[in-house]
């Protein structure tokens, strides 16, 4: 998609936005991973936008996908439930189409919520990954194109790409609450096939502590626009190369539905104590 018609996309979506959400200016987006939507039952006062009524959100892939705006953490949110999947044939220009709305609409920090599989072997199902870095083997990269100075510049440094400050912010609420979370790696794969014994072996040897399909892509789009990340994922099953027994996928939503509260706790004390100064960007 030429760099052009994502502005064009951008602008349309925000607009829309706007109007159906009587001009409401998130300070904080967040995108939430399959399986993982109980934090958008948190929002007070919340307006329901349905994709549908956003043209340039509507994607066969996410029917049933709508916005939601109101309160969480004493700060004006606003988070898209329902994800568009590049393994689905979406171009990453899709994909990544929610994190410039909320950057147009005004916000300053996005937090990405994921389900993942867990490579390191102290990581278990049910615990939370704390993303402080990532390993982009997805095939592509959304910034791909003609250059856009419009869209942020074509070059943004990734040498931290999830924020520092939040990510300690994290960390010393998961200790109070007793959560187990840990920092680390997630690499992105295109599924949407499961990934092999021998890609589990090589994912473990690179540095990937947990392995998922999601969340990178916009994270890598949110540091050209800006803003400060967060991105958590919850593992929901393990990865264990040496291991011949197949994945059992309703065993890996069952673990993620488990999971899901002591995760929307995490967030949501992020959120209400987080700093949302933007990133300065050149």
């Amino acid at each position: 998609m030429p760099a052009s018609e994502v502005a064009s996309r951008v602008a349309g979506a925000a607009a829309a936005i706007r109007d159906l959400a009587m001009g409401f200016e998130p300070e904080v987006g967040v995108i939430l991973g399959t399986g993982l939507g109980a934090l958008e039952r948190e929002i007070e006062g919340a307006t329901s936008i349905p994709y549908g009524e956003v043209r340039e959100l509507d994607a066969p892939s996410v029917t049933g996908g709508r916005l939601v705006a109101g309160t969480l953490g004493g700060k004006r949110v606003m988070a898209f439930e329902g994800l568009f999947h590049a393994y689905e044939g979406l171009p990453l220009a899709t994909v990544t189409l929610p994190v410039r709305i909320l950057d147009r609409l005004g916000a300053r920090a996005l937090v990405l919520t994921s389900a993942a599989g867990a490579l390191a072997p102290d990581l278990d199902p049910g615990d939370l990954l704390l993303v402080d870095d990532h390993i982009n083997l997805s095939g592509s990269n959304p910034l791909v194109g003609p250059r856009d100075d419009a869209l942020g510049p074509l070059f943004p440094d990734l040498t931290l790409p999830y924020d520092p400050a939040l990510l300690d912010l994290a960390e010393g609420i998961a200790r109070r609450r007793a959560i187990r979370a840990r920092r680390g790696v997630v690499a992105a794969v295109l599924g949407p096939s499961l990934e092999t014994r021998a890609e589990r072996r090589f994912l473990r040897s690179a540095g990937a502590d947990a392995v998922g399909m999601s969340g990178v892509a916009e994270a890598i789009v949110a540091v050209q626009c800006g803003l400060r990340v967060f991105s958590v994922s919850c593992l929901t099953d393990r990865c264990d190369p040496d291991s011949r027994e197949p994945i059992d996928l309703e065993a890996v939503v069952e673990v993620a539905m488990r999971t899901e509260p002591r995760l929307t706790r995490l967030v949501v004390e992020l959120i209400g104590a987080a700093d949302l100064t933007r990133v300065e960007v050149s």
